[in-house]
Parts: C-alpha cells; structure tokens; sequence
C-alpha cells in the first residue's frame, strides 16, 4: 500500500517513539503510545494518518486517554471532525480504553459510540482483546 503523506504532518511520537508497527488478526496497524501527546483537531488526525502510510498500516490503534476531553464532547464537533479524516483518508481507526463513564452521562455520547461500532470504519473497545475479536469476527 502506497500512500501520499499528507502536506504538513508531523511526527507525534515525539521524544518516546513509543508509537509501534504490528499487525493485529492480520491487520497492519500502527499502535499508538499511551503516553503521546493529547489529541484534539483535524490536523492530529492527519499526523496520524501520515505516520500510519509510513508504516503501511491501514489502522490506528489509539487510546482513549490521548483524546482532549473535549473530544468527548460532541457538541464541540472535534470528534466529528478528527474522525472524518480517517473516513476520508481510508484510515481505519480504532479508540482503545474504557469511557464507560463518559458514556453514562451522555446519551448523544452513548449513541454516537454504538452507531461506530456498528460500521467497520471508526470502532470504540474496552481492550486490545475486544478488537483482535472484532477484526477475526
């Protein structure tokens, strides 16, 4: 798979470099580190999508604590549009973690996690298991 990066991205592994290759249930992806930068805008999207074409992965696997708070919250639209990058890029992406809290008090949060998880493009899962079960299944 071969992939212009796109124009202005940027490195998000910073000093760590903790970000890993691998492949999971036979899918390349890209691992994200827990400890990266917080994430909150469009251009974050396609600095992960360039680092994931880097590496040939065709998913990012990213935790749920390296998104701004505020991505949590729908009505700033930040999830929205962070997300369409990678719909529209062609980037799976899958958001690792427990928000079970964020979830029990917000319904639109609630809704918008089960209508993701029920395409195959942008997944929302408890651990690394869940996905492996999604990806094989």
């Amino acid at each position: 798979m071969s992939h212009e990066v796109p124009a202005g991205t940027r490195d998000l592994t910073g000093d760590t470099g903790a970000d890993i290759p691998t492949v999971r249930a036979g899918v390349r992806a890209l691992l994200c580190a827990h400890d990266g930068s917080s994430l909150s805008s469009a251009q974050d999207a396609l600095d992960l999508i360039g680092q994931a074409w880097s590496h040939e992965a065709e998913l990012v696997i990213l935790p749920a604590q390296r998104l701004d708070p505020d991505f949590f919250a729908l009505s700033t639209g930040i999830a929205g549009e962070f997300m369409s990058k990678f719909v529209n890029y062609g980037v799976r992406l899958t958001v690792v973690g427990d928000i079970s809290a964020r979830l029990e008090s917000s319904d639109a949060l609630r809704d918008f996690v089960h209508e993701s998880n029920r395409g195959r493009q942008v997944w929302f899962v408890d651990d690394l298991d869940e996905l492996d079960s999604r990806l094989t299944g």
